[in-house]
């Protein structure tokens, strides 16, 4: 079998389907099971666990890896990618993904709970990675040397841009969330420059003010800290650090976890490696709330 490695998902998924057509005929009684499933059945491969795949066909997890590899894969997990990407690159809609989630429920028992939670799984485990740890400790390097931070995200990655600035502030009061309201964009943005750093998050669809704040950050020489979902995101030209994350789900909307976690593993970093200083902001901060009843004992 040839190497999938045409650009488009939609070309990749294409050319798997055609080889396991045309395979069809000379593999084995559990092979052609296990082809027949994956053909008919491709936005369940793509979000279901290899087990949860191989109790729908009635197969074994090693037989669908056994498919896998004669296809030319080195393990299943790769090969499921190729769905997933395929599925997410058909459209970007929200009510088409939630049309599919709609469909996927009516044609088989598995609970979407189950597939969301494969989904997931599989997301956290993309993240950690030994490229991932040298990332996330230079990340922190670039924010503790850093007069100001930027945190920027609308729309669908706001919830990640508090998220970050909320707790980061705790212990990093230079950390400010950029909220865009009512066309202050550009005047939020106007302090920042080259001593500065800003961490943007975007997911496609890509949110027009993201791409507009960005592009200030840029021509301010501010260093920019990338959270997105592919190296092809129009965020990535001109970034100085990007991350690539996961976000497969079943779910009608992109999931955030994995830009969630990274955020902790990011916060976490900071006062592992910054001055003390940073950890008695943390105490001063609980002390100041229990002191004003924010908490309820």
């Amino acid at each position: 079998m040839k190497p999938y490695t045409e650009n488009a998902p939609e070309e990749r998924l294409n050319a798997i389907s055609r080889d396991l057509a045309e395979a069809y005929p000379a593999l084995s009684p559990q092979l052609k099971q296990a082809a027949g499933y994956v053909l008919d059945h491709p936005g369940e491969v793509a979000f279901q666990s290899v087990r949860g795949s191989a109790s729908a066909a009635g197969i074994t997890p090693s037989t669908l890896v056994r498919l896998a590899k004669k296809l030319g894969f080195t393990s299943y997990e790769p090969f499921r990618q190729v769905f997933q990407a395929a599925l997410q690159a058909g459209s970007g809609e929200l009510s088409d993904r939630a049309s599919r989630l709609k469909s996927l429920s009516a044609t088989r028992q598995n609970p979407v709970f189950t597939d969301v939670g494969d989904a997931a799984f599989a997301n956290i485990g993309h993240l950690f990675t030994a490229d991932n740890q040298t990332r996330v400790e230079s990340a922190a390097r670039r924010l503790l040397a850093a007069r100001r931070i930027a945190v920027i995200g609308f729309r669908d990655t706001f919830a990640c841009a508090y998220h970050f600035a909320y707790v980061g502030r705790i212990a990093m009061p230079n950390i400010a969330l950029v909220r865009g309201l009512e066309g202050g964009l550009l005047t939020e943005l106007a302090p920042f420059g080259e001593q500065d750093a800003a961490v943007i998050f975007g997911f496609a669809p890509y949110c027009a003010e993201t791409l507009k704040a960005l592009e200030i950050t840029r021509q301010s020489d501010v260093k920019s800290i990338v959270i997105t979902d592919t190296m092809r995101s129009p965020l990535v030209p001109g970034a100085d650090l990007v991350f690539t994350l996961a976000s497969d789900t079943p779910h009608f909307f992109p999931s955030i976890l994995a830009a969630i976690t990274l955020i902790e593993a990011i916060l976490a970093e900071c006062v592992a490696q910054g001055p003390a200083e940073l950890v008695d902001n943390v105490t001063h901060f609980e002390q100041r709330m229990r002191a004003l009843g924010a908490y309820v004992e």
